[in-house]
């Protein structure tokens, strides 16, 4: 009896060992999986998430410091639309990018010199500031002018598909597609024009709203033709031929301004780099040789 009371402990806690090993091993135990999630096994890494998205989650953060009036963010998300940034992070991405030239310009300078200019640290905060407003205003004019190149040659395949009996919207469409490669930013305006009459919103309101993505004058000119159009039954065909003549003469006529204003722009560089080499090349040798005559009556070649 003495010898059996120490082999049943011995059993039991074999027995025991055994139970817990078989269940904490087998890949359906629940105590299993319980003690892996606790700390037998350890958690996947998390991965990273990509610089853009940090460096974009960075930005918002720093657009917060920036107080906006709801007029201002309406404002500068059509001034963003004009220059092809459609998404809604892109209004806190430009915000934020303002704050952060900003503060570049004042460490800046507070580095080198600490606060003994301040106007210079004012002026390189206030320009750090302008510094995204000024390169997206320069991006919104590149946009515009390149609608405005390839808009004459829309209207003209546009007159060709209405022409072959293609109703308006798909004309549009058509030609958005034909100008992918050619004029991409002509072809997504088109593009979403087409969507926005697909997805039920009247032809006037989409046309309204492809003038004001874009803000070209030229294309504001057309909407108010094929609304008028709309609303008087006349030709569709006509009146985009008539409208994209007109759009090439002005087209030349720019080309003539521009080229009329050339003469007077050139006065500037001509008169800092190209007249004082003049100069110095005629009149300098005269002024040598009249330094040697004069020098020796003078005196001053003792």
């Amino acid at each position: 009896m003495e010898i059996f009371l120490p082999i049943l402990i011995f059993v039991t806690i074999v027995v025991v060992i055994f139970a817990f090993g078989v269940a904490t091993v087998a890949p359906s135990s629940v105590l299993g999986t319980r003690l892996r999630e606790i700390g037998w096994q350890r958690p996947k890494a998390q991965q990273k998430p990509p610089m853009r998205d940090r460096i974009q989650q960075a930005l918002d953060h720093l657009s917060r410091a920036l107080p906006i009036s709801p007029h201002d963010v309406s404002r500068t998300r059509a001034l963003l639309i004009q220059a092809g940034y459609r998404d809604e992070q892109h209004v806190s991405i430009y915000r934020g990018l303002r704050v952060l030239f900003a503060a570049i310009g004042f460490f800046s300078v507070f580095l080198v010199s600490g606060f003994q200019s301040p106007l210079l640290m004012l002026g390189l905060f206030a320009f750090g500031f302008f510094v995204p407003r000024f390169l997206l205003k320069r991006k919104i004019q590149e946009r515009q002018r390149r609608i405005r190149l390839g808009l004459p040659d829309a209207l003209d395949l546009t007159v060709i598909c209405v022409e072959a009996g293609l109703p308006l919207d798909q004309a549009l469409n058509r030609v958005g597609e034909d100008l992918l490669h050619a004029h991409p930013e002509l072809s997504t305006e088109f593009h979403l024009f087409t969507l926005e009459t697909r997805a039920g919103k009247p032809r006037v309101e989409a046309l309204r709203n492809l003038a004001a993505r874009t803000g070209v004058e030229d294309v504001r000119a057309l909407v108010g033709t094929l609304i008028q159009t709309d609303r008087f039954g006349t030709s569709v065909a006509q009146a985009l031929r008539i409208h994209s003549d007109s759009l090439r003469t002005e087209r030349r006529q720019r080309a003539e301004e521009q080229a009329a204003k050339t003469t007077v722009k050139m006065i500037i560089p001509l008169v800092l780099f190209v007249m004082p080499s003049l100069i110095f090349v005629t009149v300098g040798p005269a002024v040598i040789q009249l330094m040697r005559l004069l020098l020796p009556i003078t005196g001053g070649g003792r």
